[in-house]
């Protein structure tokens, strides 16, 4: 074997060392600054899968295209690097989806990093899209309001993969494509009312630590044990504000270019 190509496995061998022996840290430039993150190990899948991403430069370029001040910035629509500020995005990924990895220790205080991901039945992630929590400082009363709604999504989740329901979500798909509405509104009214009263599952108390983390850091509590938070902002968190105070439209688009100039790993 040539003595450059054994020098060059012996760095990729070492490289992939260091990332699984170290918490992996990912530089994130934007055109409102740079920020650091530092992805779990934890989420071994998230992970991985942000690793591939950053190797291959699918974020470079990329928009923020959905800010909400107080709550998150979100950014990985891959049609968003070429799109104009009046083009609707938010949509796309690569097209797979990574299954959930929703850990009692990661939640939503700010700077924490979440998979976007549609309302499908498994918590599944988007391939791509992920947002950082800028969120609020919050005290026991919101606390305890946010632990309710904690527990109502859970409820839903447990209740829409309950073989129980099943005869009554299949009875509702079939309304929706016929187009059935007066059949669609009894089912659905039905169907939310089971979910909102469901109780098979074993409710989820915010642990005495995050609540010190809320009342101090701030973030958003209502999403926790329902997205994968898969990494955090360790160097940076001014840019999170700075980004959450740009000026949107009604569907939370920036009126302004937010962009993802780069990004890599950091060793």
């Amino acid at each position: 074997m040539p003595n450059f190509l054994l020098s060059f496995l012996l760095a990729f061998f070492l490289f992939l060392g260091l990332i699984r022996s170290n918490p992996v840290k990912v530089e994130v430039v934007t055109n409102y600054g740079t920020m650091v993150i530092q992805l779990y190990d934890e989420t071994p899948l998230h992970r991985d899968n942000f690793i591939k991403l950053v190797s291959e430069g699918v974020y470079d370029s990329l928009q923020f295209h959905r800010i909400i001040e107080n709550f998150m910035i979100q950014a990985g629509d891959i049609r968003s690097k070429n799109a104009t500020l009046e083009d609707t995005i938010g949509g796309s990924d690569l097209g797979y989806r990574i299954p959930a990895e929703i850990h009692p220790k990661l939640f939503h205080k700010k700077g924490a990093i979440g998979a976007a991901r549609t309302n499908n039945p498994e918590r599944a992630s988007s391939s791509t899209q992920f947002y950082i929590v800028q969120g609020r400082i919050q005290n026991d009363s919101l606390l305890n309001h946010n632990e309710n709604r904690i527990n109502q999504f859970l409820a839903s989740h447990y209740a829409v993969n309950d073989p129980e329901y099943k005869p009554l979500l299949d009875s509702l798909d079939a309304a929706r494509k016929a187009n059935d509405s007066e059949l669609v509104k009894s089912l659905n009214s039905r169907w939310n009312q089971l979910a909102k009263e469901y109780s098979k599952f074993e409710r989820y108390q915010i642990p005495e630590a995050h609540r010190e983390v809320y009342k101090s850091l701030g973030g958003s509590p209502h999403l926790d044990q329902n997205y994968t938070v898969f990494g955090e902002v360790i160097s940076g968190m001014e840019v999170i504000d700075a980004i959450a105070v740009v000026e949107t439209n009604q569907r939370d688009r920036p009126l302004v270019e937010v962009r993802i100039l780069s990004m890599k790993i950091l060793l």
